[in-house]
């Protein structure tokens, strides 16, 4: 099975080549040396991949799974928000997929 981190690092090369921007979500949470948490501030089911298309500045997010990863409660209402403002996401399995969702194909 392959690990999501190389779907996305993959992904990250694919999209940088064919010209578009994206940025790769670091979300969590980190114990502070003073023991204060410390999140990311990036709201709960916010997708792996973020970025803007080359052609006309349109965003896009993207969830990436593995072969048989599943979405998240949190990650599936992210991705029915978006959906319902017009902008391009999807989930991804693969550097096609990934393309077919910037493109507008998927």
């Amino acid at each position: 099975m392959t690990a999501e981190i190389d779907i996305q690092n993959a992904i990250r090369r694919e999209l940088g080549k064919l010209g578009h921007y994206v940025f790769r979500s670091n979300v969590g949470q980190v114990k502070m040396p003073n023991g204060r948490i410390f999140d990311t501030g990036l709201p709960k089911g916010f997708p792996d991949l973020f970025g803007f298309r080359k052609t006309d500045g349109k965003i896009f997010f993207i969830e990436v799974k593995n072969e048989k990863g599943k979405l998240r409660q949190e990650q599936v209402k992210f991705q029915d928000a978006m959906s319902k403002q017009h902008v391009l996401c999807g989930v991804a399995r693969s550097v096609e997929d990934a393309v077919r969702i910037v493109e507008g194909i998927g």
